[in-house]
């Protein structure tokens, strides 16, 4: 029964088995997805999900829900690598690569009611439609925005709000999410982060990991 569990499923989780629910109960190191599992993952815990095609690292203290080709942040952040674009949905706002069949990368942040994108390689479309169903419009996108390869731009999740769209390329910067599988190093990243902006009064940007 667990093969064939496996075997259609539409992705497999990776994790390490600390600290990480599915559907609210405690998951193995390895454990078979299917749409609309709900995904959890606690302070120092992290995961990865495994589909064709695309991966997503998923990062402490974040919540989505699997549907498919479809990710849906309730709170967190992570990290997206795919080449049959699949997208990540904030409220009502959605993050899709530009080109579905190349390599794209992107980091998508879900916290404090703020939402950042970060286009880490090529570039992703960010859509904003309205909560109500009955305002969207029927074809086209209602409001949004392309965040070019290098950039990162911030929205409030409600939508109706502004796009922040950072001066800096973020190439110069470093993501807090790249990889989560390396939180220690991230850790580390973030300690000398604070060094440099706080102690060291050096206005240089940090060099990111590039995936």
């Amino acid at each position: 029964m667990s093969l064939v569990a496996q075997d259609t499923a539409a992705a497999m989780l990776i994790s390490n088995g600390i600290g990480v629910q599915v559907n609210k109960y405690p998951a193995p190191a390895s454990t078979a997805l299917f749409s609309g599992d709900y995904i959890e993952t606690r302070q120092s815990a992290v995961a990865r999900i495994e589909a064709s095609g695309s991966t997503a690292d998923l990062n402490s203290e974040t919540m989505v829900q699997f549907e498919g080709n479809e990710l849906f942040l309730e709170h967190g952040s992570l990290s997206v690598n795919t080449s049959r674009g699949m997208r990540v949905r904030v409220g009502c706002l959605t993050v899709t690569p530009v080109n579905s069949a190349e390599w794209t990368h992107y980091d998508v942040i879900d916290l404090d009611g703020k939402v950042r994108v970060s286009a880490l390689k090529d570039d992703v479309y960010i859509d904003a439609r309205s909560s109500n169903p009955k305002q969207a419009k029927p074809s086209g996108h209602s409001d949004g925005v392309i965040v070019r390869e290098g950039e990162q731009t911030s929205r409030e999740e409600k939508c109706g709000a502004a796009y922040v769209k950072t001066p800096a390329a973020i190439a110069g910067r470093g993501a807090i999410m790249n990889s989560p599988w390396a939180i220690g190093a991230g850790v580390a990243g973030i300690g000398a982060a604070l060094c440099v902006g706080l102690l060291c009064h050096d206005d240089d940007p940090l060099s990111p990991t590039k995936p």
